[in-house]
């Protein structure tokens, strides 16, 4: 009887745990055939629409011949992994000899390169996808993404990790195609574009747990990296260590997403038009509708475009977005930008070079460039009602002769703090109504429960006194930065030392807020990594003895 007890547990085990001995699946489109099984690379697939035949199991492995072109993309649906045994879709060497370069995959008039739609446990890493436009055109197609992760049914996704992918050349449209000049003028665009990665979210159920790690975006017509949920239905997202440069709209844009982690980005040349299919407007990271989002150690630099086009900007409806540790240069729209209708929401510890050069009527811009602009705009539609609680601390903050420094402060603000930044503006400043659409009100009245205190200005009149707030104890005097107008952290460390060092303030909770930031209101390091005294110093350098 035991025997048979022990025989009947063991068929029941390897019944149970037969579903995870993993597959390896080789495609080679030179030396493969689809009448194949694929298990060998003697036997392997020739297409990858083969690959999308397959009902992969957990633990099982695609392995794309290394340096090899393929044509169509890759569809899987309702795939799933485990925790311990994710499906897994990368690049292999077929000759030991060889090295192993990413296998490519040309989509050319497909919706996208690899589409990941209710899928689970997935892992897709070391491939180069690309589409440069179609052979025939396609009506039913209303965008081209180098990869889409996308949300249909009612059961949960998680797990998805996209790491080392290089997509290059998405555009929907052929070479030559002329976008009209109202088109960037709209909010987001309207017309067919292409797209690095997406990940959209619009059903009741949850997108948990995405990672976007190590991968290399460009020359896409419109975003590189874009995340579209609703009601904070895409969640847990950490995107690290991407290079993100010549999108024809924003970097990275993300709506309706909770618990993000932005960290080591580096973004350039966001709204980008030296090509016509491209859009030619965007941040090169803004947030929407979003919640619990950490932006930090990331660079931002040369956002173009008629509007917005800031390093990174806080769209409306926004709550607890901190970006600390970045740095922002030479971008068209400016530094920090907070639209309305936001709560609890912080600039600090950053660095701004050359931010918000951008001139209102000069080459169809709309807006003015601005290096701080607080907006009551939440809507066409709704009344203006400026953020909640801004916390804009220890920044340092750089114009050179060339620039007018605008700034747009919302008379329905409440709750701001502006402390122990430093504003070295070698030229003029003046203060410029907020223009999302509709400007602000003119109406005199001033933002409610300020402090702004303790600042370090290049001149007395680097503030101008028609903004309707000014600092009750400015500090003035040069800084003398190592190497201004250079884009890394280290050309802005202060050398005179004693005007700075332990001269600013601890940061309290303003007035009427309960919550402050996630993050704690306090610092333990700078941009460098220096630590910070009991009294922070100004700037967002702590300026010690000997620092490289």
């Amino acid at each position: 009887m035991l025997i048979k007890s022990r025989l009947l547990v063991l068929i029941i085990f390897l019944f149970c745990n037969f579903h995870v001995i993993a597959k390896d699946y080789y495609v080679h489109p030179k030396l493969g055939s689809d009448s194949n099984n694929g298990l060998t690379k003697e036997s392997a697939f020739k297409t990858l629409s083969q690959v999308s035949k397959i009902k992969l199991q957990p633990g099982d492995t695609v392995l794309l011949a290394s340096n090899q072109l393929f044509e169509s993309g890759i569809s899987l649906i309702n795939q799933s992994g485990t925790k311990n045994n994710p499906i897994i879709i990368t690049t292999i060497s077929w000759d030991a000899s060889e090295t192993i370069l990413p296998a490519i995959i040309d989509f050319k008039g497909e919706t996208h390169g690899i589409l990941l739609e209710d899928c689970s446990f997935i892992k897709v890493s070391n491939l180069k996808l690309t589409a440069n436009g179609f052979n025939n055109p396609s009506i039913l197609q209303k965008m081209r993404c180098g990869i889409l992760v996308k949300k249909t049914s009612s059961t949960n996704m998680q797990h998805i990790v996209i790491e080392n992918i290089t997509i290059n050349d998405i555009y929907y449209e052929n070479y030559g195609f002329v976008r009209g000049e109202n088109e960037v003028k709209t909010a987001n665009g309207t017309q067919k574009y292409g797209w690095g990665i997406r990940v959209i979210n619009d059903t009741n159920s949850l997108i948990d747990d995405i990672k976007i790690l190590s991968c290399s975006i460009s020359n896409v017509s419109h975003t590189g990296i874009k995340l579209t949920g609703n009601e904070k239905n895409i969640s847990n997202i950490e995107i690290s260590n991407n290079t993100i440069q010549k999108t024809g709209g924003p970097g990275i844009q993300m709506s309706g997403v909770e618990n993000v982690y932005v960290s080591n980005n580096t973004v350039s040349h966001s709204g980008s038009h030296d090509d016509s299919r491209k859009w030619g407007r965007g941040s090169g990271l803004w947030t929407w509708g979003s919640s619990k989002v950490l932006i930090e150690k990331n660079k931002f630099l040369y956002a173009n475009g008629p509007g917005d086009s800031a390093g990174a900007h806080i769209d409306f409806n926004c709550d607890n977005i901190v970006l600390q540790y970045n740095i922002s240069a030479y971008n068209a729209g400016g530094f920090c930008e907070i639209l309305g209708n936001n709560y609890n929401c912080s600039y600090r510890y950053n660095i701004s070079v050359n931010d918000g050069h951008r001139v209102k009527g000069i080459d169809g811009a709309f807006q003015e460039g601005k290096i701080l602009w607080l907006s009551g705009y939440q809507g066409t539609k709704k009344k203006r009602k400026g953020p909640v609680n801004s916390y804009i601390y220890n920044n340092t903050i750089y114009c050179d002769s060339s620039i007018v420094a605008k700034i747009a402060i919302d008379n329905t603000s409440r709750g701001i703090l502006i402390a122990n930044n430093i504003f070295y503006l070698e030229g003029d400043s003046k203060a410029v109504l907020g223009d999302q659409y509709k400007p602000d009100s003119a109406s005199g009245d001033s933002a409610k429960n300020v402090f702004f205190k303790n600042n370090l200005f290049l001149k007395k009149e680097n503030w101008p006194k028609n903004t309707g707030l000014m600092d009750v104890a400015p500090i003035i005097g040069n800084p003398e930065f190592r190497n201004k107008g250079g884009i890394e952290a280290k050309d802005y460390t202060p050398e005179n030392f004693n005007l700075v060092h332990y001269k600013g303030i601890n940061i309290d909770l303003l007035p009427q807020d309960t919550s402050g930031l996630l993050q704690s209101l306090k610092l333990e390091k700078d941009i460098l990594g220096n630590l910070i005294g009991v009294n922070p110093s100004l700037g967002a350098i702590e300026p010690v003895t000997g620092n490289d």
